[in-house]
């Protein structure tokens, strides 16, 4: 009898550590849906499993219910019928932050908490150019406080030599062909100048800033929100693509960020463009996870 009881503590102990430091499946598909985009979905997932208390012992459906409420608030009008739902992830965050395991849970997802950093810069930037200044210096300060640490997803890129190709198309005009070397001229006089929320000159760029300074320098004139700049272009698929398009992203409520391919057409795709914590940097997209994931599609305004 009293070896039964013994095996059955041993095995109510093993379990419980496997459930505590193992793989858990709930757990990997909060991470699935959050790496995927469905924030909605993980936003859910999480809540259903803050709801059962077996899960008490994580703080796992609590910081995924965190992270995919910060992304679903970037959507305006889902943020409308949620006003209260910035605070709520803030307060989310700072409870797994406060948690014993908090450092743990951070540095192991530091991947996850780079991107959400990035899209929120990117959101902070675009509420900045509509002149929603209140909105703006909010999510600006939720950045300083709560992302202060946390590395920009371009740290460490090392791709700002580009391979040049000079293989001429043969069915650009010379004019064209000129017009393409000039905007990356004008873009890569840039290099190293800092990241600015709406900045349109060289003192400082964002995003669609930068891409809207080069081309205006060349004649071409791009409207000023990342946004506007994809919906007005001529969109391209991804076997055109060559030095002087615009390469565009979005994070899942709709474009959030603009770079100027600089690598030539048949290329791995390298885009100069507004780093959040680089400035003007070239990144190779096809080396980061997290600009492959963002990849929304192509467009030209040389024609």
């Amino acid at each position: 009898m009293h070896q039964r009881i013994k095996i059955l503590a041993i095995t109510v102990f093993v379990l419980s550590m496997n459930a505590a430091f193992g793989q858990n499946k709930q757990f990997d598909r909060m991470e699935m849906y959050y790496s995927q985009g469905h924030y909605k979905r993980t936003y859910r997932k999480a809540g259903r499993l803050l709801d059962k208390p077996e899960y008490d012992y994580s703080m796992m459906p609590t910081y995924y219910r965190s992270i995919s409420l910060f992304q679903l608030c970037q959507n305006g009008f889902w943020l409308t019928r949620h006003p209260e739902a910035l605070d709520r992830a803030e307060k989310l965050f700072n409870e797994v932050k406060r948690s014993e395991v908090g450092t743990k849970i951070f540095n192991a997802h530091m991947y996850e908490l780079s991107w959400l950093r990035s899209d929120m810069i990117s959101w902070a930037a675009d509420l900045k150019r509509m002149g929603s200044q209140e909105s703006f210096e909010q999510v600006q300060d939720l950045i300083d406080r709560l992302f202060e640490d946390v590395p920009n997803v371009d740290a460490g890129n090392n791709a700002n030599q580009v391979v040049e190709n000079t293989e001429i198309p043969e069915v650009e005009s010379v004019e064209i062909i000129g017009l393409r070397g000039e905007v990356m001229t004008v873009a890569k006089q840039q290099l190293g100048t800092p990241y600015v929320w709406a900045g349109s000159k060289p003192g400082g760029f964002d995003c669609s800033g930068f891409t809207s300074y080069v081309m205006s320098q060349n004649g071409v004139t791009l409207p000023r929100r990342a946004a506007d700049q994809y919906s007005k272009s001529t969109k391209l698929k991804a076997k055109e693509v060559q030095k002087g398009d615009l390469v565009f992203f979005n994070n899942g409520s709709g474009i959030s960020h603009v770079g100027i391919v600089v690598s030539e057409r048949g290329r791995s795709l390298q885009m100069i463009h507004a780093s959040s914590g680089s400035g003007i940097v070239i990144t190779d997209v096809e080396k980061s996870e997290y600009w492959m994931k963002r990849l929304h599609g192509y467009g030209t305004y040389i024609k």
